[in-house]
């Protein structure tokens, strides 16, 4: 999700800057933006906690959020020429995750495309792959679509066991949603999008609200006693336990959706007809399966073991770390990372070289954590 940032740019702020300040975010360049990766009184690994137990309030303005339209046609049809998953297919007040592609098959970014009716989608991407994500599609398909930026709208994201009642008070109609599920709908006279998935493992929803609103809302929703404001330490701690890839980290324009273990966001319809980029090398891995795998990775003992940290067995390379730290959930240290497809099968052994000291670990099914998405 992290991309470069020109040193001399003033780092933005979302809608919701002064309250993070004002509640003690301890504030961090994060994608271009100053952001909270923790708050006073808290800290990461009682946010995480907090998180898994009651109801964890994230703001996530810096993504990027847009309308897609057709011109004369579905987007959906556009758009399936740059992502290999069904959109067509997609239902009204329906949400999938799917990833942007180049020639080579590799991921430009992942994203989370709704829709809303037959002419219009919503898709929401990474913070620092916004201005290139937008240009790319408009690129590629601005001669069939029409792509209109919503900088005017703030994004929260409600997450924990207890989300779903502390959002039933503000928004009745999420008790009848499921996973992967959105709705628009009205409060206080704004207009909110609000849809059932998320970036930690546990049931949620993300609310997007306009701009001027946020503040307002958010305070809110942190009258509710469940309710606490969340940064970004704990969010990349609940997604590493989750098992769920970040852009820059576990998936890039090097990796296809086969490498990153993502082969289900391309359906049979895709893999039949194909159709996107990168369709030829990408059948040929489905076929043939691929050279690397990305897998989770169990480090023993208590130290967490973190990224470009290199995996051995014996004297041989066959992999290196993309993500790793500690997860308070299972009480111990996690990471993911590619190795050797050859040796990718849950409960080989390996070592991870950390300052010159093999490190013992083992290869591990994801994710670490069960998910409690709301299916049924």
């Amino acid at each position: 999700m992290e991309a470069a940032h020109k040193q001399d740019a003033p780092l933005l702020k979302t809608a919701l800057w002064p309250l993070h300040t004002s509640m003690g975010g301890k504030m961090v360049p994060f994608a271009g933006y100053d952001m909270p990766v923790q708050y006073d009184g808290m800290g990461v690994l009682k946010e995480h906690v907090h998180t898994r137990s009651e109801a964890g309030l994230f703001d996530v303005s810096h993504m990027g959020q847009a309308i897609l339209t057709g011109n004369a046609e579905d987007p959906a049809i556009a758009l399936e020429t740059i992502v290999p998953g069904d959109i067509i297919g997609l239902e009204p007040g329906k949400m999938r995750y799917t990833v942007l592609l180049n020639d080579d098959g590799g991921i430009i970014d992942d994203l989370m495309v709704t829709r809303w009716d037959a002419r219009t989608l919503l898709v929401v991407v990474n913070a620092a792959c916004k201005d290139k994500d937008f240009a790319f599609i408009q690129q590629k398909i601005g001669d069939r679509t029409k792509l209109q930026y919503l900088g005017d709208r703030a994004l929260l994201a409600l997450q924990g066991p207890k989300a779903e009642q502390v959002a039933s008070i503000f928004f009745p109609d999420v008790l009848t949603m499921k996973f992967m599920e959105s709705v628009k709908t009205q409060y206080k006279g704004h207009e909110i999008f609000l849809s059932r998935s998320g970036y930690t493992g546990e049931d949620g929803f993300e609310i997007s609200v306009p701009n001027g609103f946020a503040e307002e809302f958010t305070k809110e929703l942190l009258q509710e006693p469940e309710v606490k404001l969340i940064g970004l330490g704990a969010r990349d701690s609940l997604r590493l336990e989750a098992g769920l890839c970040l852009y820059g980290h576990d998936i890039d324009d090097h990796s296809t959706p086969i490498d990153a273990n993502l082969k289900w966001v391309i359906p049979k319809r895709r893999r039949e007809q194909g159709g996107f980029p990168g369709y030829d090398k990408i059948k040929k891995q489905l076929d043939g399966g691929t050279y690397i795998l990305r897998v989770g990775i169990k480090p023993e003992g208590r130290a967490p073991i973190r990224e470009k940290t290199e995996l051995f067995i014996g004297d041989k390379k066959v992999g290196v770390i993309t993500s790793g730290g500690f997860g308070p959930t299972v009480d111990g240290p996690v990471a993911m990372g590619y190795v050797n497809a050859d040796v990718a099968k849950p409960g080989t052994k390996l070592n991870a070289m950390l300052r010159g000291v093999a490190r013992p670990c083992e290869i591990v099914a994801l994710p670490f954590v069960k998910n409690n998405y709301k299916k049924d």
